[in-house]
């Protein structure tokens, strides 16, 4: 069996060229480049918790970064540095190296896309757990914030939301979707695409931003408490996919449309006057980009249905203690 040395030095050691001193020391060293300020984040996922055991561990070690460089997009930060945390269980160290070589290559291949580099981290023993924190950078005073929303401002959503939570919600067997609705839901819960690119150019143009990663009701309901106004959002107006389309008005989909999460897509907000230029940027980075409702005065969040009616959901979006 492979020691916690040989495993990092198998699997997780790799030249990184951005860092001063990368992964062998006691802690990494970077720079960031001048005028920049560092963006950092961390996520876990826990087996059972937020992925099955069995799941593809290369798709897992892809996931693993994309849920990280969401956060960074949602910044409009450039991502540059990350550190990975396993907790393996003994048996499977023991017995399936297969495991961490493909868990590693879906970790890199990602990386490699985005010219991250693993500068540290730590291995242990226990049940499967993986943390990742990533380091990105933006230029001084131009990150996009939680804070910046305004009565007045349009509600944005890039591309489609649902698509996580209706493939789980058929992994979980809680609802069974036809063979064509598998293939189109299943990518969006195992390999999400982070909107790093989008986030970036969302600088100068965005008042606020957040990736939508548990829920659209739960993550623009923190923006909201973040910058002290109320929303009004209309449910028809959110793009969702072809599959979604057929199991609404169903309850279950539209909880997995409004809080479902594992979406990785930004909300952001911005004033009218620039309507004109992310509907540009929206053809520029093709990305559908669709407005959703609008920021106003008071407290609280209204979700309205193509006949104006009310919706009201129990759940808001996920929550890790929620019995």
């Amino acid at each position: 069996m492979p020691s916690e040395f040989d495993i990092i030095h198998r699997y997780f050691t790799r030249p990184a060229p951005s860092a001063v001193l990368g992964v062998g020391d006691d802690a990494a060293l970077i720079k960031p480049a001048s005028g920049m300020e560092l963006a950092i984040s961390t996520d876990m996922l826990v087996a059972g918790q937020h992925f099955f055991a069995d799941a593809d561990p290369c798709k897992l070690g892809y996931k693993s970064l994309a849920v990280n460089l969401s956060d960074m997009a949602a910044m409009g930060a450039r991502p540059r540095w990350a550190t990975l945390s396993l907790a393996l269980p003994k048996p499977m160290v023991r017995t399936d190296e297969k495991w961490l070589k493909a868990f590693a290559e879906g970790f890199f291949g990602l990386a490699h896309t985005h010219q991250v580099d693993l500068v540290g981290g730590d291995t242990t023993c226990g049940p499967l757990t993986i943390s990742v924190t990533i380091l990105g950078e933006v230029a001084k005073g131009k990150a996009l914030r939680r804070s910046g929303a305004k009565p007045g401002d349009d509600i944005w959503i890039s591309g489609h939301l649902g698509d996580a939570a209706l493939a789980l919600a058929h992994e979980q067997q809680r609802i069974v979707l036809k063979p064509d609705e598998i293939a189109e839901c299943l990518p969006a819960l195992y390999t999400p695409m982070a909107r790093v690119g989008l986030g970036q150019r969302l600088i100068g143009l965005a008042a606020s931003a957040i990736d939508v990663s548990d829920g659209l009701l739960a993550d623009l309901g923190h923006i909201l408490k973040s910058s002290n106004v109320a929303a009004i959002i209309k449910m028809n107006d959110i793009r969702c996919s072809a599959s979604m389309k057929q199991y609404l008005p169903q309850a279950l989909a539209i909880e997995c449309l409004l809080a479902g999460g594992d979406d990785y897509e930004l909300c952001f907000t911005a004033p009218r006057s620039r309507r004109k230029k992310i509907e540009a940027l929206s053809r520029d980075q093709e990305i559908a980009l669709t407005r959703i409702g609008r920021i106003r005065e008071g407290e609280g969040l209204l979700v309205l249905d193509a006949a104006g009616n009310t919706v009201t959901l129990e759940t808001k979006g996920y929550d890790h203690f929620r019995v």
